[in-house]
């Protein structure tokens, strides 16, 4: 157990959650009540009940309609187009999807024809294609497909930034307008894992127990050339994707790190780099991957800052791509939980991109693990679930519209 668990008792935080959850709920149940009233108490088509407003229709109670949510459940974990992998995500609700890297081909970047395949084996499931991963992921660049973008070594970056550019191309041309990809020179980082509710297991990271060491293959990168780098790739790469309409989603660091730390400045691992990114270049096709648990992941007070980051980007059309992660603990020690018992209200998450009318997926990236259940369809299908009925709770009616 760790220090910042040691300060609270396990029943002092189960009783609170239970609180958490009592409240939650007798809010949405007094308000679908209250909204039922409304509905009941005129005829549903008669001219004085179209006429007045839910509020003055509810007998002096004050209702307020909320926005409805554009937002769908989507997913990016179970890619391999095969049909037990696209049962279980049309079986859980799933309906969109990102569909993984295609196969990676230097000096010509994907082959359409095999991303033609996938969408339409996918589309025979039902399930909608809507974004694909570029070979810049999240594995760090020691074992990058695509290195020398980060390195800015020219003119190999060059040809890799020429190869992007043809996959941006190729997917507007298979009609997916969307692409994933990081901009990381370390990968992700955990320290281990901590034992979990039901005898799951939680990765975890605690920085006072990360190794300091190796440097990567880039040697030590300081904010200033990271960004100068990141500027270089962006200012070839945005007009080629706006030509084509496709948005550019990029993850966030995982996790921010301290400055430095394996000789890197992490330039994603701040909110005020996130910033500077999104407005290194202004074009509505270039904005982030936002992962909830790596945002989270970067804060003092996850619980207390995280709305204000995701209402941000989101009033701006940067986010193009959310992954819903909860985690307990703050930046440099953290664990990655369940989506309903970390300190993260998802709820109160997904009503903020329902009032910025964010359109896009909303999906799990990591999961608990479980002996039994190896492949995280366990663990999949039960957040799938749950970001389905945060969705459906945030088009219910609320108490005065409130947040």
């Amino acid at each position: 157990m760790e220090d910042w668990q040691m300060s609270k008792e396990p029943a002092e935080r189960a009783q609170k959650e239970s609180c958490l959850g009592r409240r939650r709920l007798c809010k949405l149940a007094l308000a679908n009540t209250l909204g039922a009233t409304v509905l009941l108490s005129k005829p549903a088509h008669s001219a004085e009940s179209q006429a007045k407003t839910p509020a003055e229709a509810g007998a002096g109670v004050n209702i307020a309609q909320v926005k409805k949510a554009l937002m769908h459940v989507g997913d990016q974990s179970f890619t391999s187009g095969s049909k037990e992998d696209l049962e279980f995500l049309k079986r859980h609700g799933v309906d969109n999807a990102d569909g993984g890297q295609p196969r990676y081909i230097p000096g010509q970047g994907w082959d359409l024809d095999e991303i033609l395949r996938k969408k339409e084996k996918y589309e025979s499931f039902g399930v909608s294609l809507d974004m694909l991963h570029l070979p810049l992921d999240s594995s760090g660049i020691d074992s990058s497909q695509m290195p020398n973008i980060l390195l800015g070594k020219s003119p190999q970056r060059d040809k890799e930034i020429a190869d992007v550019c043809m996959m941006i191309e190729k997917a507007a041309k298979a009609g997916i307008y969307g692409l994933n990809y990081n901009l990381t020179i370390l990968p992700v980082l955990r320290t281990g894992r901590t034992q979990g509710r039901g005898g799951s297991s939680y990765s975890t990271w605690i920085y006072t127990d990360a190794p300091k060491g190796p440097l990567t293959r880039a040697g030590t990168v300081t904010l200033e050339v990271f960004r100068e780098r990141i500027a270089y790739f962006l200012e070839r790469v945005v007009p080629v994707a706006a030509g084509h309409k496709v948005r550019m989603a990029c993850h966030v660091a995982d996790p921010g790190t301290v400055p430095g730390y394996r000789g890197i400045d992490r330039a994603l691992g701040t909110v005020d780099g996130l910033k500077h990114f999104i407005e290194t270049s202004p074009s509505p096709y270039h904005g982030l991957n936002l992962c909830i648990g790596s945002s989270a992941e970067m804060l003092e007070d996850p619980a207390g800052e995280i709305y204000d980051v995701v209402r941000y980007f989101g009033e701006r059309k940067k986010i193009f791509n959310v992954h819903l992660r909860n985690i307990r603990g703050r930046r440099d020690n953290f664990q990655e939980v369940y989506p309903d018992n970390g300190d993260v209200d998802m709820y109160r998450v997904v009503r903020i991109l329902r009032d910025v009318e964010y359109p896009y997926m909303v999906m799990p990236d990591h999961a608990p693990q479980h002996p039994d259940d190896p492949g995280g369809r366990q663990a999949f299908a039960f957040a799938f679930g749950y970001i389905k009925a945060l969705i459906q709770a945030s088009n219910s009616l609320t108490d005065n519209g409130r947040q």
